[in-house]
């Protein structure tokens, strides 16, 4: 099977918002007109009446409701709201998929971009809005697999459970691909940044990739930090299987070991968007 069997089947793609696309195609744009991107996202109804009933929720503490875009804008600051748009873009952008619990699935996904947020915060070499967005989709091939393959998917899946073999090796004897090099090839397509791409196909193995990248290493810090919370790992346990070597790609300093209590502490306040 090739990936482009996946991505020619557009019927079956997330349907992600092309403002939300836009948003994230000018994430390395410093001239950006932001103005113009608020009211196309007030233009999309759905979307801004999902980013409203979050900002309005008890997450954001705001002293009064917030009724439009702009206001919203102006109350949380453009940086939030790029955030929101995100999240509600693709959270919204698939319905039901056979094989994967589509609420758990997003609740992770931005469990895992706001500790990208946070290991971004801790270096100079990645940008938090990137490591963030990355964090959103750092899972987006395997959604594709199902949506596209779901027998293929559950035949994968069905391999995993019985004979105890890594997600990777399944796929790769399976497909003769990764879920993460569908997931760069979706990305490609939607002409995301190149560097988003590239981290959600390198992620797992950061060090051995061709071209090491910090934001792939953020992003395997974010991926097995959410692996540690999901498994109720204690702090000791988490402390001491840390990956340094990972850290060190990414130009964080050893030291951060003595924060990942806050690390494990942290919430994404958008798991209302995956209901």
């Amino acid at each position: 099977m090739e990936i482009k069997e996946l991505l020619n089947q557009t019927n079956k793609l997330p349907n992600v918002p092309e403002v939300v696309r836009e948003l994230i195609q000018a994430l390395n744009n410093p001239n950006v007109d932001y103005d113009q991107i608020a009211q196309k996202v007030s233009e999309d109804q759905t979307l801004s009446l999902k980013i409203l009933r979050l900002v309005n929720s008890a997450h954001f503490g705001l002293s009064r409701k917030v009724s439009s875009i702009d206001e919203a804008t102006v109350m949380l600051g453009m940086g939030q709201l790029k955030t929101l748009v995100i999240a509600s873009g693709f959270a919204g952008s698939v319905k039901d998929v056979d094989g994967i619990d589509i609420k758990t699935f997003w609740a992770e996904s931005f469990r895992v971009a706001t500790l990208a947020r946070w290991f971004a915060d801790h270096t100079k070499q990645v940008e938090s809005d990137i490591a963030f967005t990355t964090g959103i989709i750092h899972n987006i091939g395997r959604l594709l697999l199902h949506l596209a393959q779901p027998n293929r998917a559950k035949a994968i899946q069905t391999l995993i459970d019985e004979q105890k073999v890594s997600r990777t090796k399944a796929e790769l004897e399976r497909l003769g691909f990764t879920s993460q090099d569908a997931g760069q090839a979706l990305l490609d397509m939607w002409k995301f940044p190149p560097d988003l791409g590239i981290a959600v196909k390198n992620y797992k193995a950061p060090l051995v990739s061709e071209s090491p990248q910090p934001l792939s290493a953020v992003l395997h810090l974010a991926s097995y930090m959410n692996d540690c919370i999901r498994e109720s790992r204690n702090l000791a346990d988490v402390q001491e299987h840390f990956p340094r070597d990972i850290a060190a790609l990414a130009g964080i300093n050893s030291d951060i070991i003595d924060s990942l209590a806050d690390a494990m502490k942290l919430e994404s306040g958008l798991d209302g968007l995956a209901a």
